[in-house]
Formats: structure tokens, sequence, C-alpha cells
């Protein structure tokens, strides 16, 4: 709810700082004193378009910031969540700036906003009812909404526009499959083929690998033979082979150790190259052993690897990728599916169609059985309302049906509410009712015989009593009451029985200083209440029968 208003530099408002309450607070004041500044400042604050005249005169700017209390509205803190306008906990903070140029600038818990921002957020707080340009009321979605939550098939709403995102979610792979067969099929034959070419490739990366080593060692190996003999015959074999003179060498280094032991350090050395090279001609024997130089197998491989380069070349890809390529390949022929799944996804289609409409079937039973409770609730509240003769509906306009547009998200028809002002006259859509007296006296009754059910917390009516006087105005004061219990709600009137039925009462007076007109609004305490009953009463004399009056009717209201 609506718990802080301040304004400053608006139209003829200085400053003004407001506390709200919940309950029915009624907004007097003599005509001319600014009553509607206080609705104007809140509209801008919610996202109605402002001009440069707004601003007081000699000032740079006006700027209007209001405080909510949000929470108990879990819907509205998502919102913030998803906008990323999240603020403090439980408080939903907007503020707007409008220079004397006309620019203006939006904000949302101290961040910046867009005026569409601004106005979503306002249409979650606070309804307007009155000569204004929105108002819930009057939207379609409000109004379904605003049914289906009387008639408790909210949660049979969400579930038919389940249904229906999955019914149309099939019917749309259904036409793309139908529309595309014949290059379906066709695709789906190549990739058949190109499946089994590369699992008959029989390709594998390790396998790969263990082949090019192979292939490198096979297609050299007359040349490495020729290095392991040439080292063998100069290690051992040949006639000045080096192990032959390393062994001269060595028995005469041990003769001369008889004569200077110091050379003894030398023979081990020698002694241990002696050890190495006798190992490198033992491995190059083995080696020399065990070197294949099968023609066949060569040639085995070099076809092998012919046929993996020009695989790879064909599916333009690197060798090593084969594998992968064939996984795109198997993935996309999932994707396709076989030659029966077309008519497998219009079976598909036909189950989530007939659920979809068996659901939308509930739904529309239960909204026409409470439209009808509805419309007798309001039109029985209009009776009371200055508004005799008049009649309320709840008219349900059936949606085209055919196999693939059969009702929408939403159900099988469009929910519009229907007002006859006048007896005799005909049925209008209530967004296209005229007056704005009316208008309001209109959605004062659709919020009483809904009032368990609305979302939006605060409710500010203008002009209600438009046009009404007496009784009626005593009853309308009983309904804003009423309502109070459940909304917070703010009501501009000139009539006394409206305001002697309200939980608070404000004053608006119009002063001028130095030459300047200024608008305030003041809380009024008992006397000062029984003051202004009586002034609205009584006119300019007041006299102690008129403040008896006003003390009688606050008295009789309490």
């Amino acid at each position: 709810m609506l718990k802080f208003l301040a304004i400053r530099d608006f139209v003829i408002v200085s400053s003004l700082e407001l506390d709200f309450s919940a309950g029915f607070t009624a907004l007097t004041g003599e005509t001319g004193a600014g009553k509607s500044i206080l609705i104007d400042a809140l509209s801008l604050a919610l996202g109605e378009r402002g001009d440069a005249t707004m601003v007081r005169n000699g000032c740079e700017r006006a700027e209007i910031a209001a405080e909510f209390d949000i929470a108990a509205l879990p819907h509205m803190q998502i919102w913030l969540r998803e906008q990323e306008l999240e603020g403090d906990e439980g408080v939903c903070l907007l503020r707007r700036v409008l220079d004397a140029g006309g620019r203006t600038r939006g904000f949302i818990n101290g961040r910046s906003a867009t005026l569409q921002q601004l106005r979503a957020a306002g249409e979650q707080l606070l309804d307007i009812h009155g000569q204004h340009a929105y108002q819930s009321l009057v939207r379609p979605d409000a109004q379904r909404l605003l049914l289906d939550g009387y008639a408790g098939t909210v949660d049979v709403a969400e579930k038919v526009a389940t249904l229906y995102r999955g019914w149309q979610t099939l019917r749309h792979r259904r036409i793309s499959l139908s529309e595309n067969a014949e290059a379906v099929t066709a695709e789906r034959e190549l990739l058949k083929f190109q499946c089994n070419e590369l699992q008959g490739l029989g390709f594998s990366a390790p396998e790969w690998e263990v082949l090019q080593a192979d292939y490198a060692r096979l297609a050299h190996s007359a040349s490495l033979l020729e290095t392991a003999e040439f080292g063998l015959e100069t290690l051992s074999e040949a006639d000045t082979a080096c192990l032959a003179q390393l062994n001269a060498l060595t028995a005469r280094i041990r003769d001369g150790m008889q004569h200077d032991a110091s050379l003894g350090e030398i023979l081990r050395m020698l002694e241990s190259a002696q050890t190495e090279l006798q190992e490198v001609v033992y491995a190059l024997r083995h080696y020399q052993q065990r070197l294949d130089t099968d023609p066949q197998r060569l040639r085995e491989q070099e076809q092998r690897i012919q046929s993996v380069m020009d695989a790879a070349r064909k599916y333009r890809v690197a060798p090593e990728q084969l594998d992968v390529a064939l996984q795109r390949v198997i993935a996309r022929l999932a994707e396709l599916g076989g030659d029966a799944d077309l008519a497998e996804l219009e079976q598909q289609e036909k189950t989530a169609q007939q659920s979809y409409l068996a659901a939308a079937q509930k739904l529309s039973a239960a909204r026409k059985k409470s439209a009808h409770k509805l419309a007798k609730e309001i039109t029985a509240a209009l009776q009371t309302l200055a508004m005799p003769g008049g009649n309320f509906a709840v008219a349900l306009l059936p949606l085209a049906q055919d196999n693939d547009h059969g009702g929408n998200a939403y159900g099988l028809e469009t929910i519009e509410f229907q007002v006859a002002a006048n007896p005799g006259g005909p049925p209008r859509s209530l967004a296209k009712v005229a007056s704005g007296g009316e208008l309001s006296r209109i959605s004062l009754a659709i919020q009483v015989a809904t009032s368990q059910v609305a979302s939006v917390p605060t409710l500010i009516f203008d002009e209600v009593d438009s046009g009404i006087g007496g009784r009626v105005a005593e009853i309308v004061g009983h309904l804003l009451k009423k309502l109070g219990k459940s909304y917070q709600v703010l009501c501009v009137t000139h009539l006394p029985q409206v305001a002697a039925t309200a939980d608070q009462q404000w004053q608006v007076s119009k002063t001028v200083e130095n030459g300047v007109t200024l608008s305030r609004i003041t809380a009024l305490n008992g006397e000062q209440r029984v003051e202004e009953i009586a002034r609205m009463l009584g006119g300019v004399q007041i006299t102690e029968t008129t403040r008896k009056h006003a003390a009688e009717m606050l008295a009789t209201a309490a």
C-alpha cells in the first residue's frame, strides 16, 4: 500500500509530505483548492506523461516521490528482481523529476527507470478510478484476471496456458516437418549414406597415430637397415672396428699401470666406454633382427592412409576429426527422426490439442457460471449508486474455432465487461463508457463485488460522487468504507455524507503568500473534521446547528 508521498514544486504545491494509513481516507476542500493535484502528482510518479506547465512557476524542477509497502505483494517483488530494480526489502520507491524545460527522469528504488517500467510498476500498486487515461478495469487482460480470481479459476487458467503452449509447439514442429518433408527425406538419405561410409571406414584417432608411426618406419626400413649395418661394422665387425682398437688401448694402459698407478683412473673410464659400446652393438643387432621390411605390409598401410585422407578431404575435416564428423552425422539423423516421425508427431499434436480443449472447456464453464453471478452482484450495486435501471454484464466472447487455432493461451473466449447505464439501453464495453462519474461508480461497484480477489492494494476514486447526493451519497460512503477494510482507499469528494464515513480525512486548502498561490493538505483531527463537514454542509455561513449536524453525521458513520 501507499505509505508516503513527497511533492516539491509541483503546480501550486511548494513542499508537501504525507504519511498514508490503511483504510478509507477522504480528501476534501473548497472548489479550486487543488484536490486533484494529489492524484495528478501520483499519476506522474506512476508513469503518466508530464509537461513543463506542471513545474511551479519560477522553479527549476518538480519532484514527486512515492513509497509503497510491497511486503504482501510477491508478484511485485518478483517483477522488481526480473527488472533488476530491487531496493530495501518490502519497499518500492518511485520517483519522478520534471524540469522546467519539459525533460523528465524516472527512478525505481533509486535506479534509473523508463516510463514503461514506472507504468508497469504502477499497474501493480495503485488504481485511479475517474477521468484518467489509465485504469486497469477497462483493460481486457485485467477483466479476465479479475473474473478468474472471482471464479477461483486462476490455477485452471494457468494450466490452460501451459497446455496451449505445449500444443502450439508440437503444431509448429509438425508444420515445419510437413512443409519440408521432401528436403528432410533427401537429407536423411544423404546422412544415412555418410553414416555407413564413415562407419565402414572404421576410423579411430588412436589407430591413426599408430598407423602413421608404423608407416614412417616401414617406408624408411631400407635406410634404417643400412644404418644399423654401418653401426655394427664401425663398432665391431671391421678390421679397424672401434671395439678392437679400444681393447688394444685398454691392454696397453693396463700394462702401463705397472709403472704408473695414476693410469688407473683412465683405465676405469676406458673400461666403462668399452662396456657402453658393447651394449650399443647388442642393441643394434636386436634392432636389425626385428626391423620389418615387408613390402606387402607397406602397400597395405599406404592404401589405409590414402583412404583416411580421402575421407578427411571429402568431409572437410582434419583426419583426426573423422570420428567427430561421424558423431555429428549420427546426431543430425536423430534430430530428423525416422520416416514414421511425422505420423507420430501428428498424433502427439492431436493429443495435446484434446488436452488443451478439455481444460479450456472446463475453464469456460466455470467462467460462465461466475460471470452470471458477478454481473448480478454488480448490477444490484449499481441500483444504489444513482444508476437505477443500470445493467452490468460479463460477456464471454467466443474465439474462432478451427483445428489449428482453436482458442488461445487464455482459453476459448475473451472477457469483456459491458454496461447499460440507462434502462433499455444497449450494453456497451466498459472501456467506452463516456461519463467519468458513471465510470467511477461502476468501478466502485466492481471493486466492492470483487474485493476479496483483486491484487492492486491501493484504490483512488475521483468524481465517484459526481451527480449524486443525499441517500445515494451515504450509500457510496459506506461502500467506500467497506472497501477500505480490504484495500487502502483514497477518495476525492465534495459530499459530506461520503467524507463522514472515512477513517481519516484530509483537507486541501489554498493560500496566497507573498503574492504566490500555494496549495496545502492538512490531516484533520476530530474537532477539525466537524468543522470541515459543517463547511461542506452549510457553505460560507456555518451555524451551531450545522456543526451539530456534522458531529451527528460523524458519530453515526463511526
